[in-house]
């Protein structure tokens, strides 16, 4: 892979994050019966700072989840042939049954991983409204899933890939896009 261009770098991502905390507070008049769900892995550091974001604005403590799709996922066998797919523990304390769950991810791209999310949000409660919540909208959607709210999108060609990089796991936030390098 090669390192094409930078699309966010950390005042970007930070600016994108409140805005998207606004919104989410405006659709939902307010932070009542919300709770955020980080899908694992960079869905979670996001869901973190959404959190934050919104108690700064309303002074309110939305609670936070975490949510591991890997047994959800509709390519599993795949995974399952190459190598033992690994599994992160999903941490969602409070009952999810009549609340609005919004699902966190870093990359919105086929749908398939957000589809992986709401089945496995549908099998540990049954929530009153489902949202989504993305850093970035690549495009490229094989099933009719849609953002609710979105950082910044960015259209990107089948050889491109999204890279997010967040402070929490990646010692930095930075978006970039790669080009994958074609084998001669």
């Amino acid at each position: 892979m090669k390192r094409k261009t930078d699309i966010l770098d950390q005042p970007a991502i930070q600016r994108a994050l409140t805005r998207i905390a606004h919104e989410i507070l405006e659709r939902n008049k307010g932070g009542e019966n919300l709770l955020l769900v980080g899908i694992k892995t960079r869905g979670v550091p996001l869901a973190k700072r959404l959190q934050q974001k919104i108690r700064q604005i309303e002074d309110l403590h939305v609670p936070i989840g975490e949510l591991d799709i890997t047994l959800y996922r509709d390519d599993l066998q795949k995974a399952v042939a190459a190598e033992e797919p690994e599994l992160k523990e999903t941490n969602i304390k409070d009952d999810l049954t009549g609340k609005k769950v919004i699902l966190i991810d870093d990359v919105l791209y086929t749908g398939r991983t957000v589809r992986a999310a709401m089945d496995a949000v549908m099998d540990i409660g049954r929530p009153s409204q489902i949202q989504l919540a993305v850093l970035v909208d690549r495009g490229h959607r094989e099933l009719p899933i849609r953002a609710d709210y979105v950082g910044k999108n960015i259209p990107t060609s089948d050889r491109e890939i999204i890279v997010v990089q967040l402070a929490e796991s990646d010692q930095e936030d930075l978006v970039s896009i790669y080009e994958k390098i074609e084998e001669q």
